[in-house]
């Protein structure tokens, strides 16, 4: 639960960090020719990535799961996102993004059943909570209130789109991550630069290309990869949970980069995230359960308590390859991770 908490503090952290930069460097531009940009240096790094670790483990998703989950995450997201950003007041709109953790928890519950329990139930409240009280505070000066709802509709959209990619993605989290992004990364760049020629949008400049490509590389590809490794070991609905630490994160650099909303409901809502995160890393979760039969390929190491088969010669360390599964029942505290992915009654 830790290390898997710390990759999707990580992930928030990258995100969220981006958000007023790419506010910034995306003004003036079309909103899907920033998308172009966003998720061309995503592909970029990625793909860099990729060729520097050479996983052993080949990307064998399917074709129309990478498509949907490239419609969804580098086309539509980032478009809405890009459109809001020039819309509406920076730290309401970094504290918008609170509710991609809603919408992903509630899908996960009601696609995968993930179980939530009270403690995740509270982290959950805890962390609403206080996006709830920033983006209170930001509308009343000059958040919400100096701008259309629509603005913040389609932030909100671009949350729900972002969330139900991470339903689809799911299924992704035993791959290479960085071989996701790129796959990802690149149908998307392909489609908003296509759809940015159609509308005729105008090219941008080099500074903001440089800009929106850096921020791609940062809080669309390394964030996601961590992202993708976070929900391989803790699951969906606590990965989103947690990486609502990403708001806070774009609140906060947007009141280094001049947003001076800096309030008593900052520190309220900071001591919210906090309490949500630290009851996500501490929560656990126990009773007997049995894993069925089951071949499969992923990253594994053999210190996990669930991957006992033997090499010959032996290797130490996280590493991929085919293995068998054989029927085993026991009770230890675990995780909704690849291999506790079991229901749990009503």
């Amino acid at each position: 639960m830790a290390a898997g908490g710390l990759l999707a503090v990580l992930a928030a952290a990258t995100f969220g960090a981006t958000v007023p930069f790419t506010q910034r460097a995306g003004r003036g531009v079309g909103p899907f020719a920033t998308a172009a940009c966003l998720y061309g240096g995503a592909c970029l790094f990625a793909g860099a990535m990729t060729l520097a670790r050479r996983p052993a483990q080949r990307a064998r998703f399917g074709a129309g799961r990478i498509l949907v989950i490239a419609l969804l995450g580098a086309a539509v997201a980032p478009t809405l996102l890009a459109w809001g950003l020039q819309r509406v007041a920076g730290m309401t709109a970094a504290l918008l993004l609170n509710f991609e953790a809603v919408f992903t928890v509630l899908l996960a519950r009601a696609v995968w059943r993930e179980p939530l329990g009270r403690r995740v139930a509270t982290a959950l409240a805890a962390m609403f909570a206080g996006g709830v009280l920033l983006t209170i505070d930001a509308g009343r000066g000059a958040g919400l209130g100096r701008v259309g709802g629509w603005g913040a509709a389609a932030i909100a959209g671009a949350t729900l789109a972002w969330a139900t990619e991470n339903m689809v993605s799911r299924a992704l989290a035993e791959h290479e991550p960085f071989a996701v992004v790129t796959a990802k990364s690149a149908i998307g760049a392909a489609l908003t630069t296509a759809i940015a020629c159609l509308v005729r949008e105008s090219a941008p400049g080099w500074p903001h290309l440089l800009a929106l490509g850096a921020c791609g590389a940062g809080g669309y590809g390394l964030s996601l990869a961590l992202y993708l490794r976070a929900q391989r070991r803790i699951g969906a609905a606590r990965t989103a949970s947690i990486f609502a630490l990403a708001p806070f994160v774009g609140a906060l650099g947007a009141w280094v980069l001049g947003d001076r909303d800096f309030t008593a409901a900052i520190v309220g809502a900071a001591a919210l995230f906090m309490v949500g995160v630290v009851l996500h890393l501490t929560e656990g979760h126990q009773h007997r359960h049995r894993h069925e039969a089951l071949v499969h390929e992923h990253p594994h190491r053999h210190d996990d308590g669930h991957h006992d088969h033997v090499h010959v010669p032996p290797v130490a360390g996280e590493h991929t390859h085919p293995h068998q599964h054989q029927p085993v029942e026991h009770d230890h505290e675990h995780i909704a991770d690849v291999h506790h992915r079991h229901g749990h009654g009503p």
